[in-house]
Order: structure tokens, then C-alpha cells, then sequence
């Protein structure tokens, strides 16, 4: 089970959510272009709640989705009447 010391090193920045949640969120540079995103959401006892990976192309734009736990769903293209 990671910590709130862990958790705060591994991801690069994190919000207090008024449900005493917190939310994670770690960037990771495309090796093209693009980025993604992990966002990690945890209890006010930093029990994992959900995991999961955006995916953003070059203009900053969302374009997939991929929830990796509890249930990994695989990536989910956003399509772009989900875009606006």
C-alpha cells in the first residue's frame, strides 16, 4: 500500500478534493509528440480508488482514455462529439 510521502514523490502534483479524496496527477512526455497523463485517485486513507491514463496529442488535445484499475478497460478513443 503506497503512502501519502510515496505517492506525493512519485507524481508531480496532487489536489486536496473536498470528499477527503485526493487526486494524483503525473506527465509523461510522448516520445514523438503528445503527453500523457496519470491520474491516481485516492481515499482519505490513501487506499487506491481508480487509476488512469489520458492520453494527449501535440496540440494538447485528449484522445484516448484508458482506466488501468480497478478494471484495466483498455484505451477508449474520445471521439469528438465527447471532444466539445
Amino acid at each position: 500500500m503506497a503512502t501519502r510521502e510515496r505517492n506525493e514523490r512519485r507524481f508531480s502534483s496532487w489536489e486536496d478534493l473536498p470528499n477527503g479524496h485526493r487526486r494524483y496527477i503525473r506527465r509523461i512526455m510522448g516520445r514523438v509528440s503528445g503527453y500523457a497523463l496519470y491520474v491516481k485517485l485516492v481515499d482519505a486513507d490513501e487506499i487506491t480508488l481508480s487509476i488512469t491514463q489520458e492520453i494527449y496529442n501535440a496540440n494538447g488535445r485528449l484522445i484516448a482514455i484508458h482506466q488501468k484499475y480497478p478494471v484495466d478497460t483498455g484505451h477508449q478513443d474520445v471521439s469528438e462529439s465527447e471532444d466539445n
